[in-house]
């Protein structure tokens, strides 16, 4: 099933966790620490409201705020990706807005993968890549989507107690960015 079929038949707990997982991912680029997000991880683990905590995220990300610039034209896109994720993130988790952000999650958080990856992408678009076309795909992008498929697939089989796996999925990942950002960063220095 392709990622944007596995979004489709997602429900909110899923929807949720899936945008969720791509932004925490991406929480290298705006400075962030391994457990800004975690109370929303938290919230939707007991199914309780995650407001406050994203709010907190938000003032500790610096949500709303002009890209830094420091990281240079592919890095800048890539900052503003994610910062975008961020303001994004619906206060409230029904089914409605969440499945708009979790989309538009998925679609950024595979563009800054794409946009990092030293390796060319073969596809036009990362549309491609989440209808299934697989052909080509640089590693970043590949590891990418892998993920993003096994935090719905997770999520669908085994509803909340999936989250622990998919919270483990997602720190894999962002310590593989942190890694590729890092790296870029000396490159430059």
């Amino acid at each position: 099933m392709s990622l944007v079929e596995l979004i489709a038949q997602a429900d909110e707990r899923g929807l949720a966790a899936s945008g969720l997982a791509c932004l925490d991912r991406c929480v290298p680029l705006l400075g962030g620490d391994d457990l800004v997000l975690r109370p929303l991880w938290a919230s939707l683990a007991d199914g309780s409201d995650w407001s406050a905590g994203l709010e907190k995220a938000r003032g500790s990300l610096g949500a709303g705020e002009e890209t830094g610039g420091a990281a240079g034209g592919q890095g800048d896109e890539a900052e503003a990706l994610a910062r975008r994720m961020l303001d994004a993130a619906p206060v409230s988790q029904e089914a409605a807005g969440v499945r708009l952000w979790a989309d538009a999650c998925s679609v950024a958080s595979l563009q800054i993968h794409r946009l990092l990856d030293p390796a060319e992408d073969a596809a036009p678009s990362v549309d491609t890549r989440r209808e299934g076309g697989t052909e080509g795909m640089s590693p970043l992008v590949a590891a990418e989507l892998r993920r993003q498929v096994t935090v719905l697939e997770l999520l669908a089989g085994h509803g909340a107690a999936g989250l622990r796996r998919a919270l483990d999925v997602s720190t894999e990942g962002r310590r593989v960015l942190r890694a590729v950002v890092s790296r870029r960063a000396r490159g430059r220095g």
